[in-house]
């Protein structure tokens, strides 16, 4: 996989980040997961179509993603991962990989999204057939990461 396609995921993911929670992500060591792997439990799913095909899954656990989503919400306390807090979740993956399409066009290479889909549960596993995953591990401080997992087919 092109270093051209992921380095946009890395930047775009930075920018959102910062915007809406007020950090800029370090990013840790990239490196490609082998297939079938496990995920947090809570990942959306953003598919890829257009120059470049495939999908994106942010990952990341219910702790976070609640901590994520009453920052996203004004700072609303989140007991419960409730439908609201789901939301602001999968929209923080709409505008996470719709930056990321932005900046691929502004490189020439031109990529479309499907709406997001968000999985929940314990013991997610993944399994990619016929493509390479890259993960993308993001450290947010406070002991809290985010995986974004680039699975591209050229």
């Amino acid at each position: 996989m092109k270093v051209e396609y992921i380095n946009p995921f890395i930047e775009a993911s930075q920018q959102v980040f910062q915007m809406v929670i007020g950090v800029k992500p370090s990013l840790k060591k990239v490196y490609l997961k082998k297939s079938p792997y496990n995920s947090d439990s809570v990942a959306v799913i953003v598919g890829l179509t257009g120059t470049i095909r495939g999908q994106v899954i942010i990952s990341l656990s219910v702790e976070t993603a609640k901590i994520i989503a009453s920052t996203m919400m004004g700072g609303m306390p989140i007991e419960v991962f409730d439908d609201m807090a789901r939301s602001a979740i999968a929209e923080l993956g709409n505008m996470i990989i719709g930056n990321t399409a932005t900046i691929l066009s502004t490189r020439g290479i031109n990529v479309e999204i499907t709406p997001p889909s968000l999985l929940m549960g314990d013991n997610i596993v993944v399994s990619q057939t016929k493509m390479n995953t890259i993960c993308v591990p993001l450290d947010l401080g406070d002991s809290r990461s985010v995986d974004i997992d680039v699975s591209i087919e050229e």
